[in-house]
């Protein structure tokens, strides 16, 4: 079994940013609140700007993210983790391997894979992938292309591997009940974290929600 360079506390709340939800706020104003509100770790995804204005972004948040003690994780961007220091990457089944992402980012960071099913799952972890994201589970809006993937399917995964596993994907309050027994380690949220108004209040309680969930799947 591989050393974890994360805990699984740490995947307990995995905020994901997104630009077209911010309601015309700050990112990291947003990803202060959301994580002196519990998020445990924090993922930066952009598909549209300049790498010029990603990395100014990725700076202040790295800066925001040591401040907390909090692992920034940078999605497909494999020479952006390089340049501003972040902790790891986030890799899709689409984008570069798992061999070249580690050859560019070096044996210290993290990379966590993107999986829809077992098969790909026990690969990921052959390879040496540090977390997997299973999802998406719910219907999502924050993906236009999204593949979704049955509650069955990621209890499977979770059976099958020993790295750490966190569910995406349309995720809110109201669905986390539905992953009691699945024994994942965390889940990855956007919509539910930065679409309120109270960004702090909110992950507080999706927070304390998702650890009763998973502490009664122990």
């Amino acid at each position: 079994m591989q050393t974890l360079k994360l805990s699984k506390e740490e995947l307990l709340l995995y905020f994901i940013t997104a630009k077209d939800t911010y309601l015309n706020r700050d990112l990291c104003s947003i990803t202060k609140e959301a994580i002196l509100g519990g998020s445990t770790i924090v993922q930066y995804r952009e598909k549209s700007k300049s790498y010029k204005e990603m990395k100014k972004e990725c700076l202040l948040l790295k800066d925001l993210c040591d401040e907390y003690d909090i692992k920034l994780i940078i999605n497909d961007h494999v020479d952006l983790v390089k340049d501003v220091d972040a902790h790891g990457v986030h890799i899709g089944q689409d984008d570069e391997s798992y061999k070249k992402t580690r050859d560019i980012i070096g044996a210290d960071k993290i990379i966590g894979v993107s999986v829809f099913n077992e098969v790909q799952a026990l690969k990921a972890q052959e390879e040496g992938a540090d977390y997997l994201g299973v999802g998406a589970i719910f219907e999502t809006n924050s993906k236009n292309d999204a593949k979704y993937v049955t509650l069955a399917t990621l209890k499977k995964i979770t059976q099958e591997v020993s790295i750490p596993v966190v569910a995406i994907g349309g995720i809110t309050l109201n669905n986390m009940e539905k992953f009691k027994d699945t024994h994942i380690d965390g889940v990855a949220l956007i919509s539910a974290i930065i679409n309120n108004e109270d960004i702090k209040c909110s992950t507080k309680v999706l927070h304390k929600k998702i650890k009763k969930v998973l502490k009664d799947n122990s």
